[in-house]
């Protein structure tokens, strides 16, 4: 056991060696007055205009260039490595960070393509920044705890190994906030990460450092988690894309974890980018390598073109059928979410698309159901954690790790795993039930991630937006739609809260506060059905105006 007067100095010391990692020609000589940092990389002189041009590329088109020859895997891992250390001088993202290991990586990549003329798979030389709970061998894994630090991964995870036999590079590992149960990304060790787009706003979490550094392109693909928004809020807070997919899509073994064992829901991995075609990129990279046979819970379920095929199809003969809710019924959001389930219900509209107003069923039920879930063990195993060194409990962590709720014996984590199953059922019930009023399948539900933009530090309050369909366990895909915006977005003075909840959420909004915050929305679809649903984003990504590229 660490002694507890010592987790100071064991962070600071930690905090310190991150900062170390970085070489000097990429250190900054000041840090910015301004809250806004966006565009900060490209004024600061460390990256050369041919690596700012690099940086500022989709992914897909990276991997073209890298695969043509066009481009050296040595090049644009330098790229990114040089913005990424910009990044975490400005946003505090990282909690490992390995660029001659990267850059030597990239090396051999370059000699295999020089040699061999061909890639070594659909990823070659693509840097991909990782969240904190993938190991990299030879690299830390702390996952926010000053009880972790030190301990040095033997072996890849198996996410890691295929993505690096899939030709991506690893360069960073991003930072979480203690415990990974927060929508806020904060610890003891490196402290808070900041929004780029304005300091005062919240990255989100859990893949808060995965967000931050994807959203001031440090990173052109990161790979995040989800058991109650973790890839989809930083997504969202960052005007970036992000998929929650369904449990056994993809691999998950080998990663560190809080909770681990608990079954009942179950935390998913994906990627978060800047586009739709760079997250079907990586699933379809992924699913290439076979995970089914490296991770026993993944389903063996290759990349399916024909439902992708299917739904463009639909576009073209008549149009798509989305059912639609604003809000709940629990907690209202804030009006520029509310704008934005009309600026989504209106493209869907112009463009010949079918929309059905949705009653969300029983989510009440299901927010507290999922709470109970994750407090199932008395919050023993993440309080243990931070016991161990002495550090102090984030100020956070209650709103979904409540350690005043009694802990769950043998038969009631059974009883919940059963009202989860039922709960499930009657929520297709409620799916079929409105097919069979409109006599039509229903391909997707549109619907708010979060109650709010890119919210303040400490002020996120309410999950359920997200959380439901980690209860339920469908894809979502997050989509960015619009902007906060001051004269569009007045406060509802005349609001009457449905709770006291929904009183605290309404309260903490100030259209001033939050004008420029990234807002999105959330396409929810049925299980297993990541393909329908990253092209039905797809469709409204490209109603809204969106840039991006054929999907395939």
């Amino acid at each position: 056991m660490v002694d507890a007067d010592s987790w100071h100095k064991i962070a600071t010391k930690r905090r310190i060696a991150i900062q170390d990692s970085i070489p000097e020609d990429w250190r900054l000589d000041s840090l910015p007055s301004e809250e806004i940092v966006l565009n900060f990389p490209g004024q600061c002189g460390i990256l050369s205009r041919s690596e700012l041009e690099i940086t500022n590329l989709p992914a897909t088109e990276l991997v073209y260039q890298l695969g043509t020859g066009k481009l050296k895997a040595v090049d644009v891992t330098l790229a990114f490595c040089k913005r990424a250390a910009v990044a975490q001088q400005l946003l505090n993202c990282m909690h490992e960070f390995f660029p001659e290991a990267a850059l030597a990586q990239a090396k051999q990549l370059d000699e295999y393509f020089l040699s061999q003329k061909k890639t070594v798979g659909p990823l070659h030389g693509l840097p991909v920044s990782l969240k904190d709970q993938l190991r990299v061998k030879g690299t830390e894994t702390s996952m926010g705890y000053v009880a972790w630090i030190g301990r040095r991964d033997e072996e890849d995870s198996v996410l890691v190994k295929l993505l690096r036999k899939a030709g991506a590079v690893f360069y960073v590992k991003t930072s979480v906030p203690q415990t990974l149960m927060v929508c806020e990304t904060v610890n003891n060790i490196i402290g808070r990460t900041v929004n780029p787009r304005n300091k005062n706003w919240s990255c989100g979490g859990s893949s808060g450092g995965e967000g931050a550094i994807i959203g001031i392109r440090g990173s052109v693909m990161g790979v995040g988690t989800d058991i109650g928004g973790s890839i989809r809020i930083p997504a969202a807070f960052n005007s970036a894309y992000g998929i929650r997919s369904s449990h056994g899509r993809l691999p998950y073994a080998g990663m560190a974890n809080s909770m681990e064992g608990q079954e009942t829901v179950h935390s998913v991995v994906g990627p978060i980018a800047n586009s739709i075609s760079d997250l079907c990129l990586f699933m379809k990279a992924v699913l290439s390598e076979e995970p089914w046979k490296f991770d026993s819970k993944v389903i063996p379920l290759p990349w399916r073109v024909s439902e992708v095929e299917s739904i463009q199809g639909r576009i073209a003969k008549g149009g798509l059928n989305i059912a639609i809710y604003p809000q709940d019924g629990i907690v209202c959001p804030h009006p520029p979410i509310l704008r934005a389930i009309q600026s989504v219900q209106s493209a869907l509209d112009k463009g010949g698309h079918h929309v059905f107003p949705w009653a969300p069923y029983k989510h009440e039920f299901g927010v507290n159901l999922i709470n109970k879930i994750y407090a199932a063990d008395g919050c023993t195993d993440v309080y243990q954690n931070i016991k161990l060194s002495g550090e102090p409990a984030i100020p956070n962590i209650k709103d979904l790790l409540n350690p005043d709720l009694p802990k769950a014996d043998v038969n009631e984590v059974w009883d919940m795993q059963l009202q989860k199953w039922q709960y499930q059922c009657e929520y297709l019930e409620k799916w079929r039930q409105l097919e069979d009023e409109i006599g039509q399948e229903i391909d997707a539900i549109v619907a708010p991630i979060s109650p709010t933009a890119a919210i303040r530090h400490d002020q996120f309050r309410y999950y359920g937006y997200a959380s439901i369909f980690n209860l339920l366990d469908l894809p979502s895909v997050v989509i960015p739609v619009t902007f906060a915006d001051k004269d569009k977005d007045p406060k509802n003075e005349q609001f009457q809260p449905m709770g006291q909840m929904d009183a605290d959420v309404q309260s903490e909004y100030d259209p001033e506060a939050y004008h420029g915050a990234p807002v999105a929305v959330q396409i929810v679809g049925r299980r297993l059905s990541e393909e329908r649903v990253l092209a039905i984003a797809q469709e409204v990504s490209q109603l809204l105006g969106n840039n991006i590229d054929h999907l395939s």
